[in-house]
């Protein structure tokens, strides 16, 4: 904390602009939406071949209904982490850059849940065709458990432990 001149306490922070804060806050958001992008449309692309294999009209109906369901939440997921380059893409010069940034947040949040939905599917699909054991719904809730404390928690914790305005 720094005094001004009138004697108020300031936070410390970075000097800049509304805009400059925005810009600044894109290309982070951007540089995040590269990594979860990129990790959702392997895992997408992957869950496109499964139909195709010969074992696929093998699988139990529940089976393919989860496989189902996985390909779904997978194309909202990639929807959804491709939104903001489009969103970014059709609002470029309309000198709404704060606006932009808050929309492609959200996107990108939806994206990470329906990413978190897709992989839980995912797993949950392989682990039943792969054991058929009934302790799969219990490594499928530990791996669900830990990404949300890695993507959740932990980030939320650290949030509210060293509150900043920014």
């Amino acid at each position: 904390m720094s005094d001004s001149e009138d004697g108020s306490i300031q936070d410390r922070g970075r000097d800049e602009t509304e805009e400059e804060r925005a810009d600044r806050k894109w290309v982070e958001l951007i540089q995040e939406v590269r990594v979860a992008q990129t990790g959702v449309q392997i895992l997408f692309a992957f869950l496109l071949t499964v139909v195709f294999m010969p074992r696929y009209p093998q699988l139990s109906e529940t089976d393919k209904n989860i496989y189902i369901v996985t390909v779904v939440l997978g194309a909202a997921a990639t929807g959804a982490l491709i939104g903001p380059v489009s969103f970014h893409r059709l609002v470029a010069g309309r000198r709404i850059k704060p606006e932009a940034v808050t929309w492609a947040s959200r996107l990108t949040l939806a994206g990470l849940l329906l990413l978190l939905a897709t992989m839980t599917a995912a797993l949950l699909l392989v682990l039943r065709v792969a054991t058929h054991d009934d302790y799969v719904p219990w490594l499928v809730a530990g791996i669900v458990a830990w990404y949300l404390l890695c993507w959740f928690v932990l980030p939320v914790w650290a949030r509210t432990r060293h509150r900043t305005a920014d």
